[in-house]
């Protein structure tokens, strides 16, 4: 027993010292905000100060000292969000996590995202130099002389920030990040892919149904594509089937054709590389990346000053995406969203105009299919001397050294075409479809070109004192095209769509809608729109109408010119805030909040009768009486606190599943569907009640039978008791932890959840991918922030985003907008606020 009491006593001794010491880690991990630090390449003081709404105001007496101390505070703040974006972009995540993410570490580095910032540094003016590089001094000055402890993530995988090189940030992983912002919004080369895998199974008039122009208007390509790719014989003779990944938590990982059985560390670090690879899979898939935007004129608003409401729609992660900021410096003076990577606010206002983005989503990627020479297949087609000429270049190509932890360096051979790089050396579902012998596809993408200087707009816009000064600003940007919507304290107001969209040729009947023959010189660009040509809106319409919005709706008016693309996003959004804009005949900041957070969804009103008929059945489900009373009533809005959303979304899941996965066949439809809804192409089928895809016994059939499904699938999920089922439970706004979002054990105390409604068609988006996991309506992407702004009072203004300003996961700063986020409550953003909550100085 003594012996048994003097273990016991050691232990308990053992477990008191690991409890101080991680309290002791833990208070050395939170950043200094309060006092005084030093920081070697400051030319002067600088005051860091915290508001109550926790914005962090930098007051320096120099630009240079401003960016620079914004890297400081980034580095402080979101050190890991730093460094994981870093490793993203330059394709070194297998450093850290093994093979696990080589196929994206491999897609990055064939894209060559580094690489193109790189050449565009040389062509960058010195003023967007001076400003890369003072905010990347501020970064590594961090590193170099604080004494805060490293932030979990950081010892959880064993790397330090900047990896081997030990340097933390470059100017030009700066570019690099903008880049990224590109790749994210800007890409539809999935939407081209996919075309071309549905080729093969559709006839072209039926890929027109999958895939259906924007609303009222015709297809934008003649081309017969089915059997365009099937003279060329582009496909392959057995296309592999599709199929689930192994679950990386199953404690082994694959690499060079074998399973390695690994250690529960290793096999967590295997499973955070899960949302990693599935973000990588979705590139060039723009379904779902918009935004709101409007501004209501001083005619129409309580005040008689304009009115301007922004709400980015993005991939919520924890931290988030944003961290507010203001800088203020002689000759700088704004205020808003900065994005951890770039030395400037992005979206905001100055002294005297406010600015503020939607996605325009042109189509500005292209995949090219690259004939390879049966004789040489180093060499594939170019264009000939005549139309019939066949001639052959040379594939550009050199190595890339990826190194992976726990096994040798990987060097893989990146090949270029004319076009760009060869997307199918690294995409399998392209590999998988091609035959890679006679075809490869390469992409061309206008953000890659030299001529991208767009963190010159964004530098430029910070300085803006008026929507004309703020429409000058944004002639610089490039990537990816946004819908600047603008208003200033003279209650001047403006729209224009800023950023380069290929031109071309008339005689290009492809368009870029889908992949085209990369030897036909058709279907090369032929330069670019002129900025002086693209879509804008001056102050007398804006004036006549009373408001101006955009929500990635079609921003091309009727018979416009210059083929700018076609897969905008269906109208829902856009309607639903024109209606809203429409029934308040004067407007404040209040209706402004409202407006944000409607959750009417029209396209559950499109589909809903097709619902009830099915819930009207005789007989049925046994649960089918208890959820015909849940959707009683039900009018299409998607609260949180109701079922009748959740047996909608179910039953639209399941019906889609249904009638196109039958079409399709069940590996097309794993391609195909999850992130890419089909909705449009549900409800076009539905009201034709179109045999061709619903089979011989209807739509109705179909409609039955994905009831029942929703329902056993619901029981399953949630029990029996259909009044206790909520959409809120099964739909929660879900920012998930890049990346030990993925790991059970991790995840519950880095991912920030919270119960939400809405939908991907509502204002206030709640996007869910309709996979097959355990959360298929989580809601993975939505308003990354809201803003309004006041043009009578800027600082009136308000804000709010979803977790917290802190990437510091112990910290109280972490997740404290969380609730007030879900509740449509605001935080106000002042330039001079009354009070300080925390105050340091950085000195030299």
């Amino acid at each position: 027993m003594i012996w048994l009491k003097r273990l016991f006593a050691g232990l308990l001794v053992l477990v008191l010292l690991i409890a101080a010491a991680l309290a002791v880690y833990a208070y050395k991990a939170f950043p200094t905000i309060d006092g005084e630090l030093q920081a070697a390449g400051l030319q002067g003081p600088v005051a860091l100060q915290r508001d109550k709404a926790d914005v962090t105001h930098i007051k320096a007496q120099t630009p240079h000292d401003a960016w620079f101390s914004l890297g400081y505070v980034h580095a402080q703040e979101r050190g890991w969000q730093l460094e994981f974006n870093r490793r993203v972009m330059h394709g070194e995540l297998s450093e850290a996590f093994g093979p696990a993410t080589l196929e994206t570490d491999k897609l990055l580095r064939t894209l060559g995202v580094v690489r193109a910032a790189e050449r565009q540094w040389q062509n960058l003016p010195a003023e967007g130099r001076d400003a890369m590089q003072a905010y990347s001094d501020g970064i590594n000055a961090f590193y170099a002389g604080s004494s805060q402890a490293l932030s979990p993530e950081f010892h959880i995988l064993g790397v330090k920030p900047g990896g081997p090189s030990g340097k933390a940030w470059s100017p030009t992983d700066s570019l690099a990040w903008s880049l990224m912002m590109a790749l994210d919004l800007g890409g539809n080369w999935g939407t081209e892919f996919a075309r071309l895998y549905a080729a093969r199974t559709l006839k072209t008039a039926e890929l027109w149904q999958l895939f259906p122009p924007y609303p009222g208007e015709q297809p934008a390509s003649g081309v017969d594509f089915s059997r365009l790719y099937a003279d060329l014989g582009i496909y392959r003779a057995n296309t592999p089937v599709a199929t689930k990944k192994v679950a990386a938590s199953q404690g082994s990982t694959w690499a060079g054709g074998t399973f390695y059985a690994q250690s529960p560390l290793a096999a967590a670090t295997t499973a955070a590389a899960g949302d990693i690879n599935e973000w990588a899979a979705a590139l060039g898939q723009a379904d779902g990346k918009g935004s709101n935007n409007w501004v209501v004129a001083g005619s129409h608003s309580r005040t008689g000053k304009p009115l301007l409401a922004n709400d980015p729609h993005l991939g919520l992660s924890a931290p988030a995406i944003w961290y507010f900021a203001h800088l203020q410096a002689n000759g700088l003076d704004v205020i808003g969203a900065t994005l951890p990577g770039l030395p400037f606010v992005v979206l905001g206002h100055t002294r005297k105009v406010a600015w503020s983005f939607t996605n325009t989503a042109p189509d500005v990627q292209d995949l090219y299919l690259e004939q390879i020479n049966p004789a040489n297949p180093r060499q594939y087609r170019v264009p000939g001397g005549s139309p019939n000429a066949e001639a052959w270049a040379d594939f550009q190509t050199r190595e890339e050294t990826i190194k992976v932890k726990g096994q040798p360096d990987l060097v893989l051979t990146v090949r270029e075409s004319r076009h760009g790089p060869v997307l199918s050396d690294v995409q399998k579902s392209h590999a998988d479809l091609l035959d890679t012998g006679k075809y490869v596809i390469a992409l061309r993408w206008s953000a890659l070109d030299l001529d991208n200087q767009t963190v010159l707009a964004g530098l430029r816009a910070n300085r803006a004192q008026s929507t004309d000064e703020m429409i000058a600003a944004f002639a610089a940007y490039h990537s990816p095209m946004q819908n600047l919507v603008t208003a200033d304290v003279t209650g001047r107001m403006a729209f224009k769509a800023a950023g380069k969209v290929p031109l071309r040729k008339p005689d290009n009947d492809i368009r870029g809608i889908a992949p085209s023959p990369g030897w036909d010189a058709r279907y090369d660009w032929a330069g670019w729109v002129p900025y002086a040509q693209t879509p804008q809106t001056g102050q007398g319409e804006i004036e006549a109408k009373g408001w101006l919005s955009t929500a990635n709706q079609r921003i091309t008016p009727p018979g416009f010119p210059l083929f700018m693309g076609q897969d905008w996003t269906v109208p829902y959004r856009y309607d639903r805030i024109e209606q809203l804009l429409a029934a308040t005949p004067q407007h404040d900041v209040a209706s402004m909040q409202r407006i944000q957070g409607d959750q009417l969804s029209a396209a559950t009103v499109k589909l809903l009768p097709f619902l009830q008929k099915a819930l009207s059945q005789p007989g049925g489900h046994p649960l089918a009486d208890a959820a015909r009373k849940a959707t009683a009533g039900f009018d299409g809005t998607m609260r949180a606190d109701q079922a009748a959303p959740l047996i909608f979304a179910a039953w639209a899941d399941e019906i889609t599943r249904g009638i196109i996965g039958a079409r399709l066949g069940e590996p097309a439809l794993a391609v195909l569907y999850g992130k890419r809804h089909f909705r449009s192409t549900m409800e076009d089928i539905l009201e034709r009640n179109d045999a061709a895809w619903c089979g011989a016994a209807g739509c109705a059939a179909q409609s039955t039978a994905a009831l029942a499904r929703a329902l056993d699938r619901l029981q399953a999920a949630y029990g029996a008791d259909v009044g206790s089922w909520s959409w809120g439970r099964a739909h929660p706004a879900l920012s998930a932890h890049k990346p030990f979002g993925n790991v059970p054990l991790l995840a519950r105390a880095f991912d920030v959840r919270v119960p939400t409604g809405g939908d991907t068609f509502t204002v206030n988006v709640g996007q869910y991918w309709a996979t097959s996991d355990a959360t298929p309506f989580a809601n993975r992407q939505a308003a990354s922030l809201r803003a309004v702004y006041d043009l009578s009072d800027l600082e009136n203004s308000r804000f709010i985003y979803q977790t917290g300003q802190s990437g510091l996961v112990f910290s109280g700063r972490y997740r404290d907008m969380r609730d007030d986020w879900a509740a449509m409550q605001y935080r106000p953003l002042q330039m001079n606020p009354s009070a300080w909550a925390h105050q340091l100085t950085l000195r030299p």
